[in-house]
């Protein structure tokens, strides 16, 4: 199983976008209740956010056999924006190449540190690359409370 990475391009944003959604609904589940998941998804409506990612962050995409199977993005060189693995290739390095990719373009850009808001399902994931824990957040959207971690690594 080849995995490439490669900057994501404007075209691919249903693909990507489907992927998102797919993945909060399966693999998140454990960690957050169907009200947070379906706020958490709506975000895809989001268009404006959407093609500002590819177009103004360092937005990259894995790939398997031409299939989008992750993506993530870098603002400011240093604040990890999106890290998602599509739900059918969770457990295969996917996560691990996408984020490398991230930490090494923060590096060469000469930052000193990197930071995240994650998931309680990404928290584990996090941790095992060096972060910690800043603050416990919540966050209202619509209403709905979604618990998230403020966390950083420095170099």
């Amino acid at each position: 199983m080849e995995i490439s990475i490669r900057k994501g391009i404007l075209s691919e944003l249903p693909q990507i976008k489907e992927l998102f959604a797919a993945t909060i609904t399966s693999v998140c589940q454990i960690d957050y209740n169907a009200e947070q998941i379906e706020i958490w998804k709506s975000s895809i409506n989001n268009i404006e956010r959407w093609n500002n990612l590819i177009k103004n962050q360092y937005f990259i995409v894995a790939e398997i056999d031409k299939q989008i199977v992750g993506f993530a993005s870098l603002d400011h060189g240093n604040y990890i924006d999106m890290l998602y693995v599509h739900k059918d290739f969770q457990r295969q390095g996917i996560a691990q190449r996408l984020y490398d990719h991230l930490e090494h373009k923060s590096k060469y850009s000469n930052m000193e540190t990197l930071t995240a808001d994650v998931s309680k399902t990404a928290k584990p994931f996090f941790e095992r690359n060096g972060f910690t824990t800043i603050a416990r957040q919540v966050q209202i959207r619509s209403t709905v409370e979604i618990v998230n971690y403020k966390m950083q690594k420095t170099f």
